[in-house]
């Protein structure tokens, strides 16, 4: 399961520190999946584990809140505030219970996807908008279920380039290389054909129509990447990939420096990808949060209660 690093212009957690959150991400998973598969295989799981707070977390929480504001924000300060017991306690609640090991990991791998949209959109002191329907939406979820645990996806990221907002296509930095993808995606079996214009024709069945290039956005987003990993000197090789899982791209010959993947390519590069073992790496990391510097949030301060 991929880690979630942005989303659009939201928050992320990432932002504060790239390298404690995917180790937190990966201990967190691994050890509530143990801990869960013990509670279901022992007949346990009939209510969900609610861990209580005493009267000595509670006064070093309120000790903590007084001592530090938010403009003194640190990683330190986080892990006060929100310790892994509260990441414990979601990913071990399920509204509907488990009745066979491959709903356990069904259910799982869903509370562990809400638990990435929340650190993708919100900080401690710090929390964004987030729209609803990108806890719906089929594409993230491939991304983020479907792929290995060590590559680190932005999904549809704002980039501040010259001071303007840019919105760039999907960009999976993996222990090896940047992926940046553009999902072109109607309907089963629909045929794209290439054109080196600015529109393309997508053919389904008898009917047609025009569509815009999608190798404009993917060649601006390869450029960004490619700009700021030069401007600090990043050594991460960059590739551009055109997706689409279930259709077909009618070329004569790829265009340079651009893979097509469609129907015909999928499966076996799919494989490809998720047999990799490279675990991560501290270069990719360095990648990731370069990127995560120059990519935009909008977001509100969090207005603390007494005694939250």
């Amino acid at each position: 399961m991929a880690q979630l690093l942005k989303v659009q212009d939201y928050i992320s957690r990432y932002e504060k520190d790239v390298y404690h959150y995917t180790s937190q991400f990966n201990h967190l998973k691994r050890h509530n999946w143990k801990k869960v598969k013990q509670l279901f295989e022992e007949g346990l799981l009939h209510e969900p584990p609610v861990q209580e707070e005493t009267k000595a977390q509670r006064s070093f929480l309120q000790k903590a809140k007084e001592r530090f504001t938010r403009k003194k924000e640190t990683c330190e300060v986080e892990e006060a505030f929100s310790s892994d017991s509260v990441e414990n306690q979601e990913l071990l609640r399920f509204t509907t219970l488990p009745q066979t090991a491959e709903d356990l990991k069904i259910l799982f791998l869903e509370n562990v996807f809400d638990l990435q949209m929340k650190w993708a959109t919100s900080t401690l002191f710090e929390f964004s908008q987030a729209d609803r329907k990108y806890y719906h939406d089929e594409a993230l979820r491939y991304f983020i279920q479907r792929f290995p645990d060590t590559c680190l996806v932005m999904y549809k990221p704002v980039f501040m380039i010259n001071k303007a907002p840019v919105e760039g296509d999907i960009i999976i930095v993996t222990p090896t290389e940047t992926l940046c993808i553009c999902l072109i995606e109607t309907y089963k079996s629909a045929v794209f054909q290439y054109s080196k214009e600015n529109f393309w024709t997508e053919l389904r069945g008898r009917d047609q129509k025009k569509i815009l290039n999608p190798l404009i956005g993917l060649n601006r987003t390869e450029q960004i990447v490619r700009s700021i990993y030069r401007t600090h000197d990043i050594e991460h090789n960059v590739k551009k990939i055109l997706l689409s899982r279930n259709g077909y791209i009618d070329y004569a010959a790829e265009p340079y420096q651009v893979e097509f993947v469609d129907a015909r390519k999928y499966e076996e590069w799919f494989y490809e990808l998720r047999k990799s073992k490279a675990p991560l790496k501290f270069k990719q990391m360095k990648a990731a949060q370069v990127l995560l510097e120059h990519s935009q949030s909008i977001y509100f301060d969090r207005e603390f209660e007494a005694g939250e």
